[in-house]
């Protein structure tokens, strides 16, 4: 069974422009399960911080709305009925790469995907596993030394966390065979196997919401 935490539930607050400042970017491959979830939950938690979550697949199912079961996930989670019913399956492409301050992918094929398309982008694309991983032993307090020593502005504050993080690859102990960093892929699977899915993403997703509220909070 899941552990459910409904907590964190606020409405969106824009910037006097319109536009959030930070902007988040999840991957996945067919963009109906787990990309849209992962979007779905930080969006829902990150509110009232200044930031956008989007999402895209790498073989997207363009315009498919988001899989039955994973709309039964989200509900389960707290994310708002309508947040779900709105998706569409959107294509990775090198637009889409352009503007996230950081990108989550689902799986490391997800992640080679990106770093192909966009190469620049290695050091802000982490698989969500992964960046739950590398920040687990990263207190708050060392987060924010980081990202107040960038200054005040969001985007140099991401750059400073990420570079953080990104230079914990190789010194952090990679992860058991058992584990992993990738998010199984449950789409027209068990309930079972979208159970698993949710239990692997919801932690990951704790860690970089703690981690992206210390930088930007």
């Amino acid at each position: 069974m899941l552990d459910l935490d409904l907590s964190g539930l606020f409405s969106p607050q824009p910037d006097a422009s319109g536009a959030p400042t930070v902007q988040i970017l999840t991957v996945c491959t067919g963009n109906v399960c787990r990309s849209p979830l992962a979007e779905q939950l930080l969006r829902t938690r990150l509110a009232p911080l200044d930031v956008a979550v989007s999402s895209a697949g790498t073989r997207a199912l363009i315009d498919r709305p988001m899989d039955a079961d994973a709309v039964r996930l989200a509900a389960l989670l707290g994310v708002p009925a309508d947040d779900s019913a709105a998706h569409r399956g959107r294509w990775l492409s090198e637009t889409e790469l352009v503007s996230p301050d950081l990108v989550l992918a689902m799986a490391r094929e997800h992640r080679a995907g990106v770093v192909e398309l966009a190469p620049a982008r290695t050091r802000s694309t982490f698989t969500v596993r992964e960046f739950a991983r590398l920040a687990a032993d990263v207190p708050d307090a060392q987060v924010r030394e980081a990202a107040d020593a960038a200054g005040t502005d969001p985007h140099a504050r991401m750059r400073a966390t990420l570079a953080l993080l990104a230079e914990r690859r190789g010194v952090v102990a990679p992860p058991s065979a058992a584990s992993g960093d990738d998010v199984v892929d449950p789409y027209r699977r068990s309930w079972e196997t979208y159970q698993l899915s949710a239990a692997q993403l919801m932690p990951a997703v704790e860690q970089v919401l703690r981690v992206l509220r210390a930088t930007l909070a």
